[in-house]
């Protein structure tokens, strides 16, 4: 099985960093707060040996991702846009998208106002 995988991607306006593993059908998994990528860690090889391509991304003001200064670039919107330009830079029409803590109801909104692209 591969191993966890680290790049920078843009999305929304921003660069952020992602942890990825496996190939398969994309799980986007969003952490809560004052967390990053890393609470998904043991995640990330149970999805991959499942057989999907699982990614868990340092949300917007977190880990290595972009901060930005304007306290209004944090909301749900954008959070959910992050998502949706995550999809588009990994080339994936759809994905299931999970959440816990603060990353919860970025995964909720992001399923109910883009049902197109998330389940």
């Amino acid at each position: 099985m591969s191993q966890v995988q680290h790049r920078v991607v843009e999305t929304n306006g921003i660069r952020m960093h992602i942890a990825e593993q496996g190939v398969g059908p994309l799980v986007v998994l969003c952490h809560g707060f004052p967390e990053c990528w890393y609470s998904w860690r043991h995640q990330l090889p149970a999805l991959a040996e499942a057989g999907f391509h699982a990614v868990a991304p340092d949300m917007r003001g977190y880990g290595q991702s972009d901060r930005p200064d304007e306290i209004d670039q944090y909301t749900l919107l954008h959070l959910v846009g992050d998502m949706v330009g995550l999809l588009d830079a990994l080339g994936a029409e759809s994905a299931v998208v999970a959440g816990h803590d603060w990353g919860a109801p970025v995964a909720w909104h992001a399923a109910l106002l883009r049902p197109d692209r998330f389940r």
